[in-house]
């Protein structure tokens, strides 16, 4: 009984641990570019986009398409980035283990 009580505070220890990573990642950002830097999108660790950055230079009335398409290659990259983040994080906090969050 005494194993269960030790494995219990050692589950709650760590899912405090966790909710505090999940908070932290709130503040921690990524950067991702696309374009030679042309774009520029920043996003959280909570995969939320934070900043877009457009360099006037790449606006082109005429093509509307590549500038979206420019844009759409920073997203996802950026989102790449953060779920990487946010899994490096836990990843420290749970050893590697493929828990889900």
């Amino acid at each position: 009984m005494k194993n269960m009580k030790n494995l219990m505070k050692q589950a709650q220890k760590m899912q405090a641990e966790m909710a505090r990573v999940q908070e932290a990642l709130a503040s921690k950002t990524v950067e991702a570019t696309a374009g030679g830097g042309a774009i520029k999108i920043v996003a959280n660790g909570h995969k939320e986009i934070q900043e877009v950055v457009i360099d006037p230079e790449v606006v082109d009335a005429d093509d509307v398409e590549m500038l979206q398409d420019l844009i759409l290659v920073a997203v996802n990259e950026a989102l790449r980035k953060a779920d990487e983040m946010a899994s490096s994080d836990m990843g420290k906090l749970t050893g590697g283990m493929k828990l889900p969050f």
